[in-house]
Parts: structure tokens; sequence; C-alpha cells
């Protein structure tokens, strides 16, 4: 724990942010992060529960009373250590995970829990800046191959830890830079992708070999793979996107809204778009359809764009402003939240359904929409037009893309379209071929996919050597 008396004594204070005004004029990072002494104040608040519901909060079981304790006493090596036990990417968490630590947090019983996420971001900050974390290279190989096919947070999770357990690990990515949503979804005010080339070079270092515009089961036969590979881990993520079949949907300026910030997020780093449509906000009404992150990531880029004005409509009711903790806590409450690209000025409606899409010369001009019950049923007489020049579809994503890879393999799946693994040893109904990450589970957390990457590594470590010395 940290100070025994300190969450009586200290009062929570997290990292702020620049002023919209600042902020939304460029597309870098604008979290204003804690001094060292702050951080360690904030370390010394967390208590000596009798039992820490942030360790069951948090998907890879972070030791997080441990290492609070270890800042409070300013041990940041040992802290750095301790992070990077149960988490390969900590520097992520610390910058786009929604903190399920915290809400499971003792302190948050009234509504001011230990600031997890801060301290854990200024921890891996200062390891980097330390020069504390370095390759962890295997002392000896196994001469065992494995492919890992797909290079988000699952997949390179799993290519770390399976390079650590001395494997030759080949890690195949379609896009021309490893990353996944967190290279092409997320944008970069929210996470600068130099932190991924940081990790990149270090795997490298450790032995993994990436190929990159290496399209598995389009350009590459997956029968080659399978050949070549004693293991083949599929963590290709769930991309394809929830649509929406209404009339007007064909209209030009209607959008999936991961076609959006994928361009804003290439333009940025310099990669070229290819033969696609170039789509902008700048200068138009903009209607955002859901209510999720990959919605609020389409409000900030379009605020960034120029957009003329950002609305954001959610069938979903409007949730309560705050929930009842004697019901909730320790679990995720569904709780009225504003991200900071929703405080920037987008203007948010619930409890309305898109009925149609209305257009002039083949271009989208309104969204017919219409208020819906507690049953997701049209009210009748509260229809609306909302001015629209561009539409992103935001309404998260169904399953993985089965075309391809997933069908040339036969793989069974689940009633939801993801591929058939267990949480145990992560093998598909295919011998040999694992699954993790969203294509396993469905649309999830960067958290979980890590978990699920470290979880399914240590299962091929088994399947191929009989034993792991990996952690689960």
């Amino acid at each position: 724990m940290g100070k025994i008396t300190g969450f009586l004594e200290i009062e929570r204070h997290d990292r702020t942010y620049k002023p919209v005004s600042d902020r939304t004029r460029h597309f870098k990072e604008f979290v204003i992060p804690l001094d060292e002494e702050e951080v360690v104040r904030q370390a010394a608040r967390c208590m000596d529960c009798g039992v820490p519901y942030c360790h069951t909060g948090c998907p890879v079981n972070n030791q997080i009373p441990d290492w609070n304790d270890l800042v409070y006493n300013e041990d940041w090596k040992a802290a750095c250590i301790n992070l990077h036990s149960t988490n390969n990417f900590p520097e992520f968490t610390g910058r786009v995970c929604p903190a399920p630590c915290e809400e499971s947090c003792t302190l948050n019983i009234e509504d001011m829990p230990v600031t997890i996420k801060t301290v854990e971001c200024a921890i891996v900050d200062k390891g980097w800046e330390q020069g504390w974390i370095k390759p962890m290279v295997a002392p000896e190989k196994t001469g065992k191959k494995v492919a890992v096919i797909g290079g988000g947070p699952a997949g390179m999770a799993a290519a770390q830890q399976l390079a650590r357990a001395g494997h030759d690990v080949h890690l195949y990515e379609k896009n021309a830079r490893v990353g996944g949503l967190l290279r092409y979804g997320i944008p970069d005010f929210k996470m600068d992708k130099a932190l991924l080339d940081q990790r990149v070079g270090q795997m490298e270092a450790e032995g993994v070999v990436f190929h990159y515009n290496a399209h598995i089961g389009a350009d590459i036969s997956i029968a080659d793979i399978e050949k070549e590979y004693d293991a083949v881990l599929l963590s290709g993520g769930a991309e394809q996107p929830r649509d929406l079949p209404v009339k007007g949907r064909d209209l030009e300026g209607v959008h999936f809204a991961m076609d959006f910030l994928t361009q804003q997020n290439r333009r940025v780093s310099g990669e070229a778009l290819g033969d696609v449509k170039r789509i902008k906000a700048r200068s138009k009404n903009v209607v955002v359809i859901g209510g999720g992150d990959t919605g609020s990531d389409c409000i900030g880029t379009s605020i960034r764009q120029d957009a003329l004005s950002v609305t954001q409509i959610e069938i979903m009711p409007k949730p309560p402003e705050k929930e009842d903790k004697a019901t909730v806590w320790p679990e995720w409450p569904i709780k009225m939240r504003t991200s900071t690209s929703q405080a920037e000025g987008a203007k948010r409606m619930f409890s309305l359904m898109t009925q149609e899409f209305f257009g002039e010369d083949g271009k989208v001009t309104d969204v017919d929409v219409v208020e819906v019950d507690a049953q997701f049923r049209p009210i009748p007489g509260t229809e609306k037009v909302l001015k629209a020049d561009l539409v992103l579809l935001a309404m998260g994503f169904v399953n993985p893309v089965h075309e391809g890879m997933i069908r040339d393999l036969g793989l069974s799946l689940t009633e939801r379209g993801n591929v058939e693994a267990n949480e145990q040893d992560y093998r598909t109904s295919k011998d040999k071929v694992f699954a993790a990450g969203d294509m396993r589970r469905g649309q999830s957390l960067v958290v979980w996919a890590i978990r699920e990457g470290r979880q399914a590594a240590q299962a091929i470590d088994i399947f191929l050597m009989g034993k792991s010395l990996l952690p689960r």
C-alpha cells in the first residue's frame, strides 16, 4: 500500500488538459502530466484494502497496490519492473484504457478513486526516459517457429512473449505499419504513434520479425503459412463494421467511421492514402451515429478538420449522471460520461433512431431520425431532420472478416461470428491454429487484447514445449 493515512490526508488530483482552443488546432497529445512529486502523493492514497478489487477490475491483473507502494517510496525502477510483469505495453493502456481498475477502487465508493491510470502512465514514461526498458532476449532458442497474423495489441503482446520464450516469431501485418486500431483507429491526439514505433524497436531486438503489407488470405496463402510454422496465432481483430441498411445508405458522404479515422491517421504519419475516396469534414455539418469511443474519436477528428458542426446521435437512452454505488460497485457502471472530444463542442442526442438519409445530386444532405422508447420502438410525432453533409457510422464491429484466411481455414465460428476458441488454451478447430484478441472475443478494449495475447502465448508455448515459464 501507499501511506497508511494517505487516503485520509491527500485529495485526488488527476492529469489535466490543454485548453480546447489550443488542442483542437493540431493532432498532438494534449494531456498535461502531473509532476513527479504529485504522482508520488497520488500513489500514497492507495489503501490497505482487505480485498483489492482493482486487481479484478484490471483485465491484465496489474499488481496495482504493489506499484503504488513502490512509487510512494520513490522506487520507480522497481515499480516499472512490476508493472511490466503483467502488462507488455502500459504506455498504451496508460493513455487509452477507460480504467475499469479505478471504477473498482475501494475509494471510488466515495467517487475519489486512486489515479491508477495516471500513476501507471507516469511509471512507464519514466521507464523509457531513464532507459530502464530494454530488450529481453531469450538466453537460448527452442528451434520452434510461430506465425502471428495481425499486428494489433493482441498480436504484439503474443509475439513479444513468444520471442522471450525462445521461439522464432514472425508477425504478419496487412498494413504498412504495426499497431492495428492503435495505429490506424485511435487518433494521434489520444496516443502518439511514436510509442508504437518504440515498442517495435524493442521487439525487433528481441527477435520478432515483422512482415508488413502481408495480407494473409489475400496476398499470401494461409496454407503456406500452416506448412512453414509449428504454430499459428490469429489475432487480426474484429474489423467487420456494423452497417445501417436504411434508405439512402448509398449516398455520397455516408461512410464507416474507421475509413474516416484511418485516413486521418495516415495523413498525420505521412503514409500514402492509396486509391480511396478522400473523406474530410472541413466546412461540413457532420453527424456521427454511435455513442462509443469510435464515435468520440470521429468527433475530435472532425473538429480538428474544421467541421462546421458536429452532432452525435445514439439509439440508447441518456444514462444517469451518477450510478447507484450500492448495487453496481465494484463492477463497471453505466453512467453519463463525457470524453475530451465530446467536450470540444459536439451536440449529443440520445434515444434517436435513423430512418433514412436524404440527398441531392447523389450526395447526402440530411438525416431523418425519430425518438424511440425503452424497447427501441419509434414514437409517433417525434420525427426530426438533421442537417448532414457527412455521416459517419460508428456503431461498432460485428465480427472478424470471414473472407480469406478464416474461410480458407474452415474454422468453426461462434454464434456471433467470432473464431471459436476457449479462454483456457485458445485453440481453434484447426490443429496448431490459435486465436486471440477481438478475433476471438469480439470488439473489446486494448487491455483485453493484451491479456488475450499474453495468455495465448503461454498456451502456444505449452503446445510446443509441453510446459511454459511464461506468466498467464
